[in-house]
Formats: C-alpha cells, structure tokens, sequence
C-alpha cells in the first residue's frame, strides 16, 4: 500500500511512519524523501511490498512553498536553530526579487547542510554537527524547473519551487537571500507534491483511523 499522508510541523518523518505501522500493524514501513521536523506536508509512506517502490518515487520531483525570513541566518537555516549572524536588509522590490529566483532555474551544484540526514564516511551529518564537527562535503548534482514569486512583506519572502531529488530548500533559500545582499533562513516550508502526489489529496492520521 502507497499512502500520501500529510506530515504535520513538529514530528519527524518516522515518528509518522512509526504511527503508520502501529495502524495498519505492519512492521514493514517506510517512507520515501524525509522531511524536516519544522516543515509539513506530503509524505510518501509505504507499507508492505509496496516497500519497493518508495526508491524510485522518492527520485520524483517535489514541490514547495517556503517562506524565506531575511536579515536573520541561523545554524540549520530553518527556524530550529540558533541565530549565528544578523544583517540589514535592503529595500527590494518585487521586480528585483522576481529577477533574482528566476537567476536560479536550472542545473547547478548545492552543497548539502551540515544539519541534514546525508551520510559521509558513513556518519550522518547532523550528527556531527550537534558536536560542532564541520566536515567536506561534495556538492551534489539539482535543477531547478521551476520557481515563483508568492510575496514579500515584512522582510519574509513567500516562493513556490519546482525542484529535483535532492535538493536542499534551506540551502537554496540561503542563497537566494545572499543573492539579495543580506541573509537569511526559512520559517517555514511546505511539500505540496511529490511527482504526482499532491498536498490537496493527502491523508491525515484521522483518516487513516477511520478506515
């Protein structure tokens, strides 16, 4: 069984999948594609044979929407971390900010967080980073399909992307606030697709319990 379950703020990827499997009381669970603890929405959770298939869906292209907070950069760059720098912030019109997401389409090389789940030399980099171990890391291969203006109010900048496996929208929104000539760090950041798993069609737990 595929499920498009919707991963509420605040829990991570497994504790969804851990409350799956208590539901349908399969240990055979998994998910494809983790989301951070402070972002929401879908979550490919598959439960039995269908365990196979999570591989090559977790290979999809995903969307978001992430609202980007200027001025302000922390460690994880997302809203759980700790504010290592500040900076001003210039006066941006939606034209300039427009011009600048456009100036990220396409194929480029993002190197991954250290507060991320990749592994190097068989260690997870989060890991490291909780004790303030930064090591090398090789950036990785991303394109960029698509990306939109949302708003901009308030120093926070509010995008829709389109994006391949494997890309970090932390980081990207880190470099687009650089682009802008400040800094920054995402607030919040919402998956509405996975290939074509949309956000409008996932399921809550509830649902789940209701069947």
């Amino acid at each position: 069984m595929i499920l498009n379950m919707y991963k509420p703020k605040g829990c991570t990827s497994f504790d969804l999948v851990r409350k799956v499997r208590k539901v349908v009381m399969d240990k055979k669970v998994g998910h494809a594609g983790t989301l951070d603890p402070f972002a929401e929405g879908v979550l490919i959770i598959g439960t039995g044979k269908d365990t196979k298939r999570l591989t090559q869906i977790a290979g999809s292209n995903k969307g978001y929407i992430a609202t980007l907070k200027l001025g302000t950069k922390t460690d994880t760059l997302d809203p759980e971390g700790n504010v290592i720098k500040k900076s001003k912030v210039p006066k941006l019109t939606n034209k300039k900010i427009k011009n600048v997401l456009n100036s990220f389409c396409g194929q480029m090389d993002q190197i991954p967080p250290m507060y991320s789940a990749k592994k190097v030399n068989g260690q997870r980099l989060y890991k490291l980073a909780r004790k303030n171990i930064e090591v090398e890391r090789e950036p990785c291969k991303i394109e960029i399909f698509d990306i939109e203006f949302i708003s901009y109010k308030s120093n926070s900048l509010t995008f829709r992307v389109e994006c391949s496996k494997g890309t970090y929208v932390r980081v990207l929104g880190s470099d687009i606030a650089e682009k802008l000539d400040t800094i920054g760090h995402l607030s919040s950041l919402t998956r509405i697709s996975v290939g074509e798993f949309q956000l409008d069609d996932s399921l809550k737990m509830n649902d789940i319990l209701k069947k």
